[in-house]
């Protein structure tokens, strides 16, 4: 399948998505120039603060677009998002983090499935991970759960076949070509291999998410002395 839909004049394809939202598909594969056009084309229909617009919703390629049908008809937010101006060449510039990780043992019980999927070692395969730069593609699953990517070819596992009931808050984790933490204690698939102080996720603040798309990470591995260091100093008061 081709990375780019069929343009339908501004290079997206407008689709319904049921009576009250409308999805924007810019392609269908996980690419960083997608990702930016659909960041980019998220950010200029915010700009029109439409009236009726309920909420935005970026995603790795499209964004969906949620309404009040009795306030803005489908018919009229399609008309008017194939007429949207936009340009990818002036998409804000996001933030880059670093994040430490305690990699392997009781906070990364997956670490070893994956070395052996990578047939390396375990040094090598937390290497590989933490030797990237990871882009935010997007937010989703639960409040602040980051998909970022791409890992290396070599660790990317498939989920597993059979999710645990609670993955640990700051778990990390991979699935296939992604690599996220989880934000808070939820079930979940992915194979974690370590597992870091950080809240990335704090609901009571004016600002909830450490990430954002567009964003960037790379991961630093810690021991478990600097894990329970950085717990402590990353504890709400």
């Amino acid at each position: 399948m081709d990375s780019v839909l069929p343009a339908t004049g501004n290079g997206f394809a407008v689709l319904p998505l049921g009576d009250a939202a409308i999805t924007v598909e810019f392609g269908r594969t996980i690419a960083p120039e997608l990702n930016e056009r659909a960041l980019t084309f998220a950010q200029a229909v915010r700009m029109h603060e439409w009236e009726g617009v309920l909420d935005i919703v970026p995603a790795y390629a499209s964004v969906s677009i949620h309404v009040d049908p009795l306030r803005l008809p489908i018919s009229t937010l399609s008309e008017r998002l194939r007429d949207v101006s936009w340009d990818v060449n002036t998409a804000l510039s996001g933030r880059t983090h670093r994040i430490p990780v305690l990699y392997g043992g009781e906070a990364g019980p997956d670490l070893l499935d994956v070395a052996a999927f990578a047939r390396r070692s375990l040094a090598d395969t937390i290497r590989l991970h933490h030797e990237t730069l990871y882009r935010v593609y997007m937010l989703g699953f639960s409040p602040g759960f980051p998909y970022m990517g791409l890992v290396h070819a070599s660790i990317a596992l498939p989920r597993l076949a059979t999710p645990r009931t609670v993955v640990p808050a700051g778990s990390v984790g991979i699935a296939e070509s992604q690599t996220g933490i989880y934000p808070t204690a939820t079930p979940g698939g992915w194979r974690i291999i370590g597992r870091t102080p950080v809240n990335v996720y704090q609901p009571n603040s004016s600002q909830p998410f450490l990430l954002s798309p567009g964003d960037s990470v790379r991961f630093y591995p810690i021991d478990a002395d600097e894990f329970t260091r950085l717990s402590h100093h990353a504890a709400p008061a």
